[in-house]
């Protein structure tokens, strides 16, 4: 999926739609990306001189990537975060950085989905954890 498709499925739209292509996988997962560009907002005082994009946008995502996973039936509907477990931060995400996301449901319960995701720069995990959210009706928020 390019930007315009993932825009059909996340609510999400600029300077928070945080993936720029996506794709679902046969096992059900998803994989997306996105390359730092350097000029984002988030970095802008994070850090002046050593940009480092701050740790709950790549959580952010995260969470993008997962609602890819769902294609179509997102449509119309709001995810929002309930939970984030075990979340472990184990590098640095910079301008010039392409990241590679994963994403796989763990389980799910009513409107309730549990996700495990992964970020990687290249080969190395720069992220990961288990995230929650609550996907609603978007007439009913």
């Amino acid at each position: 999926m390019d930007k315009s498709e993932i825009m059909k499925i996340l609510p999400h739209r600029e300077d928070m739609l945080l993936i720029e292509e996506a794709y679902r996988k046969e096992d059900g997962s998803a994989e997306a990306y996105y390359t730092v560009r350097g000029d984002e907002f988030f970095l802008r005082g994070h850090f002046p001189g050593y940009p480092v994009v701050p740790g709950v946008i790549l959580c952010e995502m995260i969470a993008q990537s997962a609602c890819v996973m769902f294609g179509e039936e997102m449509a119309g509907k709001t995810p929002f975060y309930t939970g984030l477990n075990n979340v472990k931060f184990r590098g640095q995400v910079r301008p010039g950085d392409r990241v590679r996301i994963v994403a796989k449901l763990l389980r799910h319960k009513a409107c309730f989905y549990f996700i495990g995701g992964e970020l990687y720069v290249g080969d190395k995990l720069c992220v990961q954890g288990e995230f929650s959210f609550a996907v609603v009706d978007a007439d009913k928020v």
